[in-house]
């Protein structure tokens, strides 16, 4: 089991990892061996995750979070299969602790006087600046 965040924790077996070629360093390497790795992790049928955080992690996770429900990481920042697969592990263990926390209850505010007053203020400026540039009437 992987723990993510207090209470919440992800079995080995629901993350699968498949090594592709990597694009980028890896000098006579790269056209030879798989050193990118790209795990894909069941989000939309993960008995783990509630549907309020199933909700945050797709908004979180954009485009890689395909129409099936599946969270696809692909990681080649490094030339070794381990670093790979180790920056994919943490990158999905930091999206699903991100997830896993709920936003914050916004509280709505109201102005204060104070502000309201200077808002008027320089509103009252502004016009009788605009007034001072236009032509006195009468003046045809």
């Amino acid at each position: 089991m992987i723990s993510i965040a207090p209470g919440l924790s992800i079995d080995e077996r629901e993350i699968e990892e498949r090594f592709v070629r990597a694009s980028g360093p890896g000098g006579q390497n790269v056209n030879k061996v798989s050193t990118a790795v790209q795990l894909r992790f069941d989000a939309g049928h993960s008995p783990n995750l509630s549907p309020g955080m199933r909700t945050r992690l797709a908004r979180l996770a954009g485009r890689r979070l395909n129409q099936d429900g599946i969270l696809i990481i692909t990681a080649q920042r490094y030339r070794t299969q381990a670093r790979n697969r180790d920056d994919a592990m943490g990158r999905l263990i930091a999206l699903l602790r991100a997830a896993a926390m709920p936003p914050p209850v916004r509280r709505p505010t109201r102005p204060t006087a104070a502000s309201r007053q200077r808002r008027l203020a320089t509103k009252q400026r502004r016009g009788s600046l605009k007034r001072l540039r236009s032509p006195p009437p009468g003046d045809d």
